[in-house]
């Protein structure tokens, strides 16, 4: 009979514990035995001791699975899946760790192992595991000095990958957030690192701890990892959809008042119906979110001198523009440190043929919540979190882009 084995995903950047944090659990397995799949660049030290423990896999006992010819998030998933198979049908091992390179995202090893212990039945072959766990360890000191105020966030010797974005997907992506080494910053930095995270990730539970040291049932077996729940849990997806509720509320009683705005951008006020219930704890630190809506386009030109310059103390912004030159298409725009990125994000429905627009709003009738008499489902909708961000000034300079 299978047995379906469960599966944990560690990450974080390199230098925040992850090694000391897998010989944690290799020393503390209580009665599990735990296989570990390393892919890491340079950096792997599991303890020798604990492999003769049964736990952990050696290169030379093949129990200790490397994985360093690449990166398990692109080149590796094939590899990935082969050694997920080889350790299910040794039958050796009733768990596997598995620690990702400090330089991987995870989003893409989470959708290979939801391939494995989701859609295997599609492919004909029994169910290998299940996903358990995605934890994210955080070094706090590293956090307060990556994202520290205004010019801090850019920094001139930074290495090739953008550790920000980094740092920020893997914060993220997950659903247990291991905030290591909360002894070496002050009491005031480290409120102000877990403000960051809770604005990053809003429902991760967040275990503080040194050196690594938590309870092995917080990492193993936990049941904690819905791939739904995570997709959705990052904190711009938390806003955008607050501001959505906030937004359909706002306009049962002003519908009159929002539409003249929305056609005519003169003033602020009915676009900033944003969360103010919850900016005063927030800004205490001056860690914020707010939500930029319009239905007019931007000038292409304009934006991307916008972009040129952005704001050093956004620290992610993301969500949906169009630009005035290809007024069908939709665009996902996204920034996460020093990476800006906008990409094809579809066609408008606005702009589908008539038959084939009414078909789809038929289809879909929440679309009308969000519907413009003039401009239809056009839309420019951006999520900002950041600290002590200028948001009058942010707000002045994209209006200025608008066409």
């Amino acid at each position: 009979m299978n047995k379906i084995i469960p599966v944990t995903i560690l990450t974080g950047y390199l230098g925040a514990g992850k090694t000391t944090l897998i010989n944690h659990v290799l020393n503390n397995q209580e009665g599990y035995k735990v296989a570990v799949i390393v892919n890491d660049i340079g950096e792997v030290n599991i303890d020798a001791k604990l492999i003769g423990k049964g736990g952990v896999v050696t290169e030379t006992d093949d129990s200790l699975v490397p994985l360093s010819n690449g990166c398990i998030c692109c080149t590796l998933k094939v590899d990935l899946m082969k050694q997920i198979v080889e350790i299910a049908k040794s039958g050796k091992f009733d768990y596997i760790l598995i620690e990702a390179s400090g330089i991987c995202e995870p989003m893409p090893i989470v959708q290979t192992l939801t391939v494995l212990s989701d859609e295997t039945g599609s492919y004909g072959i029994p169910k290998l595991c299940r996903l358990d766990n995605v934890v994210t360890v955080v070094d706090a000191l590293r956090l307060a000095s990556e994202f520290g105020c205004g010019e801090d966030l850019v920094k001139e010797n930074i290495d090739e990958e953008d550790i920000e974005n980094l740092l920020i997907q893997q914060i993220e992506f997950c659903n247990t957030i291991i905030l290591n080494k909360v002894d070496e910053v002050e009491l005031e930095e480290l409120n102000r690192v877990r403000k960051i995270i809770k604005a990053l990730q809003p429902k991760a539970r967040i275990i503080e701890t040194n050196y690594g040291k938590v309870e092995v049932k917080d990492i193993i077996d936990a049941k904690a990892f819905d791939f739904e729940e995570a997709a959705a849990s990052a904190g711009w997806v938390q806003e955008l959809e607050k501001d959505v509720e906030e937004e359909h509320e706002h306009e049962q009683h002003h519908h009159e008042h929002e539409k003249h705005e929305h056609h005519h951008e003169e003033g602020h006020e009915g676009h900033h119906h944003h969360h103010h219930h919850d900016e005063g704890e927030a800004e205490e630190y001056g860690i914020g979110t707010f939500v930029y809506y319009r239905r007019k386009p931007f000038d292409r030109d304009e934006f991307e001198k916008f972009a040129n310059n952005f704001p050093k103390s956004v620290i992610r912004c993301k969500g949906l523009i169009w630009f005035s030159d290809v007024p069908n298409e939709s665009y996902i725009f996204e920034q996460a440190g020093r990476q800006i990125q906008a990409e094809y994000g579809g066609d408008w429905i606005a702009s589908a043929p008539e038959e084939e627009k009414k078909a789809i709003i038929k289809e879909n009738p929440e679309v009308l919540k969000d519907w413009d008499d003039e401009v239809g489902d056009r839309m420019i909708k951006l999520v900002f979190i950041g600290q002590k961000m200028n948001k009058d000034e942010i707000i002045e300079n994209l209006d200025k882009c608008l066409k």
